[in-house]
């Protein structure tokens, strides 16, 4: 059998396990990506094990909060646990969205594990052509 370690992995976990779970007063980041899909801009948050009862998102003016908490399997008393690695507490990600977004509009969804939230693209802010108009006639500026 093969066998693979990540030092970096372990020193994440040791991390965690020193500062503890995360707290309302300090939570620990969450893992996201974000990117812009024709005229929306999609962002995926990864929380897995979080119901989706225990997910709180805001938007005020143009800053966006995601908090999350992952608590505990219930257990009962001939459980014996043997190894841990998930994470348990909250997760928070805050993002400063910019004023070409729609924030009245965003759409979430939670699937999977992944919050996945969909923000419209202002009117105001989509390309849009011009047109020229054509002059009646040159004029002369005297001096």
């Amino acid at each position: 059998m093969l066998m693979r370690t990540d030092p970096f992995r372990e020193l994440d976990r040791l991390a965690q396990q020193l500062m503890g779970p995360g707290t309302w007063s300090r939570p620990s980041a969450m893992a996201m990506d974000a990117y812009r899909e024709g005229d929306e801009y999609v962002v995926a948050f990864d929380l897995p094990g979080v119901s989706p009862d225990a997910i709180d998102i805001d938007v005020e003016r143009n800053m966006l909060t995601v908090k999350a908490e992952r608590r505990p399997v219930a257990k009962g008393d001939d459980v014996q646990m043997e190894l841990s690695e998930r994470p348990l507490g909250v997760f928070s990600r805050q993002i400063v969205l910019a004023d070409t977004l729609d924030t009245e509009h965003i759409k979430a969804d939670y699937d999977a594990g992944v919050l996945t939230l969909r923000i419209p693209i202002a009117e105001r802010a989509k390309p849009r052509k011009i047109s020229i108009g054509v002059g009646s006639g040159r004029k002369e500026i005297s001096g």
